[in-house]
């Protein structure tokens, strides 16, 4: 048989029963628009978490209190409890650590924010002008934190555009504005440029104010830091910056092993690479239970094949008794069962990227189709046609031709 012969037979037997041919395809559709869907989806959403962690700072390498592991029977205070960082410290990474383009150093905490009948329970951090520099931080309206409020201790405030819409109002101008924290009353002084986000982690519900009034004020404390952000020269040596921070703090705290420090220091890399370890696991558990649903397609596909074998066993019979080889039937109805999952792949394939449109288009989940999800759905139908057609296909070309002509 010509290639142009099996093409011409595979069309005449997939239409001679269009609905029984659809309905077969319907499970491979379902399948492969099942699995870009997840795949997307889940690509979409690493996408989005390694897209948040960049916004936060460039070159970022965060410090910040450990454990505070007690000997014997005593508890030990939970990581970021516990105060082990100090103001001295800071000085200190400045001063001997290379490579450092800026840093700052934190105090943050929660707390209830009241404005004219309006409050909001809202992350307050006191920071340095350097924070901005470090954090990727653009103010929209105003001006950032100046080291003239650092010095004078001034009670002002840059606060993020969701903080400002609960506050003050959606679209109202809020610089020059005042709101009370802890009673106290602080003007707001600059808005951040919107970064996306939500839950606590979200970057515009945030509250600015500088380092020293939420010293004096806040925690009337100014020895211990929360946090210290840093920001290396160059992502090269990023990982050089962690372990010379690593081993300055071991040495000024006097711990001799690295498993008992009282402080952790997080390289934005490693953050990355975690989340995106996280989201791929995450994304190969949506894709393979979305899979299950091909393998269901499949067996669908070879229940037909083998329905059709025994509709056309005495066309089979007829086909060997003048010369047809085993080879030709066995490439022809291969033939078919490959062509139901590549058409079957196709509209799959057109399916599951309107499905991921649509969730994006009304802002469901963030989804991220690429060209190798859709590599992946071609190559896995082309599979299961070849997997689950072969056996009817050789079942029909070990047909006794005698038997089948005499077949009713």
């Amino acid at each position: 048989m010509t290639t142009k012969d099996i093409i011409h037979e595979t069309i005449s037997a997939l239409t001679a029963n269009k609905v029984r041919t659809s309905l077969t395809m319907l499970g491979i559709v379902i399948g492969i628009s099942s699995v870009i869907t997840m795949v997307s989806i889940g690509q979409g959403a690493q996408s989005s978490i390694q897209s948040s962690i960049q916004s936060i700072g460039s070159n970022l390498i965060i410090v910040s209190p450990g454990a505070t592991r007690s000997f014997g029977y005593g508890a030990s205070s939970g990581r970021g409890a516990a105060k082990t960082l100090k103001v001295d410290d800071v000085t200190a990474i400045y001063q001997e650590v290379q490579n450092i383009a800026a840093l700052s150093p934190e105090i943050s905490s929660r707390y209830q924010l009241t404005a004219k009948g309006t409050n909001s329970n809202t992350t307050v951090t006191g920071v340095e002008p350097a924070y901005a520099l470090v954090h990727n931080v653009t103010v929209n309206s105003g001006e950032f934190i100046s080291d003239q409020d650092i010095s004078n201790r001034n009670k002002v405030a840059v606060i993020g555009p969701t903080t400002s819409d609960d506050l003050f109002g959606i679209g109202a101008e809020a610089v020059g504005q005042t709101f009370h924290i802890n009673g106290m009353e602080f003007k707001v002084i600059g808005v951040t440029k919107s970064k996306g986000g939500s839950g606590f982690g979200n970057q515009d519900d945030m509250v600015y104010i500088p380092f020293t009034s939420a010293q004096l004020f806040l925690l009337g404390d100014s020895t211990y830091i929360t946090s210290l952000s840093i920001s290396a020269t160059d992502s090269a040596v990023m990982t050089q910056v962690q372990a010379d921070i690593t081993s300055l703090l071991l040495a000024r705290h006097k711990i001799s092993n690295a498993t008992n420090a009282d402080f952790n220091v997080l390289n934005q890399a490693d953050i990355v690479s975690a989340a995106s370890s996280v989201t791929g696991i995450f994304t190969i558990l949506l894709a393979a239970v979305a899979g299950i649903s091909l393998v269901v397609g499949g067996i669908g596909i070879m229940n037909m094949m083998l329905t059709t074998v025994t509709e056309r066993t005495r066309e089979i019979g007829l086909r060997k008794a003048i010369g047809a080889k085993a080879h030709d039937i066995n490439i022809q109805f291969l033939t078919e069962a490959v062509a139901l999952t590549v058409i079957g792949g196709t509209v799959g394939v057109i399916l599951g990227w309107i499905v991921c449109y649509g969730i994006t288009y009304f802002g469901i989940l963030a989804t991220q189709i690429s060209i190798n999800s859709i590599l992946l759905a071609f190559g896995v139908s082309a599979v299961i046609g070849i997997i689950f057609g072969y056996y009817p296909a050789r079942r029909a070309s070990k047909l006794n031709p005698i038997e089948a002509l005499r077949y009713e």
